[in-house]
């Protein structure tokens, strides 16, 4: 089950510019020094995670010019480098969705065989969930992605901050899983590809890994997938374990 049906990936549009991290105003605002100029800029980061691993100064990050011409910052990061690895980190948040929405509409995952796709971003609760599937016999699954970074001795890690978001998603998961005619399912996609092994963060946050053991206990499926990321695209690769920890 571990290989995909069929290959799943997405381009990055380019062409991306190298540049060297200095420091992170805020979440969402790096400051970088561009390569080719040595000129100092503000950037915008997707991901609001901490990212303390990659973002060193001199970390290489490419960056894409921001396409909206009154944005607040002309560039958008868009990849970091883990140099003791040579590994590429994709920082979009939202890739990850995009890579399972495009898997599970060409069937190309062999965990989710059987299921189809019913619609992406559906109310449950207090949230919305990234994916609502169903099978031939009408039983339904809510299906949760989440984005991973963090790798640590080998072992990926989820969380690298602290999420009530997160937390409150397994708990709404948990539910749906002991409801008759449902499943639910919470897939950690790995925005690299140097671990074997998904983990929920308990260090960082006790309270995600307490929920997350019982969702699981629920009936909640836990499942895992790394990519292998290049500087013109991202590619779904193969599944991970992924548990508790």
């Amino acid at each position: 089950m571990g290989s995909l049906l069929k290959p799943v990936a997405l381009p990055i549009a380019g062409p991306l510019v190298p540049s060297l991290f200095i420091r992170r105003h805020n979440r969402f605002l790096l400051r970088v020094k561009l390569a080719d100029s040595r000129e100092e800029v503000d950037v915008h980061m997707a991901d609001p995670g901490r990212l303390k691993e990659l973002l060193l100064p001199g970390r290489k990050i490419w960056l894409r010019p921001a396409s909206a011409p009154n944005r607040r910052t002309g560039w958008s990061a868009v990849l970091a480098e883990d140099p003791e690895k040579s590994e590429l980190v994709s920082l979009d948040t939202t890739l990850p969705n995009r890579l399972i929405r495009r898997a599970l509409e060409e069937e190309a995952l062999p965990e989710m065989s059987g299921w189809s796709m019913v619609r992406s971003e559906f109310a449950m609760g207090r949230s919305r969930i990234d994916f609502l599937l169903a099978d031939a016999v009408g039983r339904q699954m809510a299906l949760e992605v989440k984005s991973v970074t963090l790798v640590e001795d080998g072992v990926a890690l989820f969380p690298d901050a602290v999420t009530e978001r997160g937390v409150r998603h397994l708990r709404e998961l948990a539910e749906v899983a002991l409801k008759k005619d449902w499943e639910a399912g919470v897939l950690f996609v790995l925005q690299r590809s140097d671990a074997g092994e998904i983990r929920a963060a308990r260090s960082i946050d006790p309270k995600f890994a307490e929920a997350l053991e019982k969702a699981r206990e629920a009936g909640l499926r836990i499942l895992g997938r790394r990519c292998h990321v290049f500087l013109d695209r991202v590619e779904l690769g193969a599944a991970l374990p992924a548990g508790v920890g």
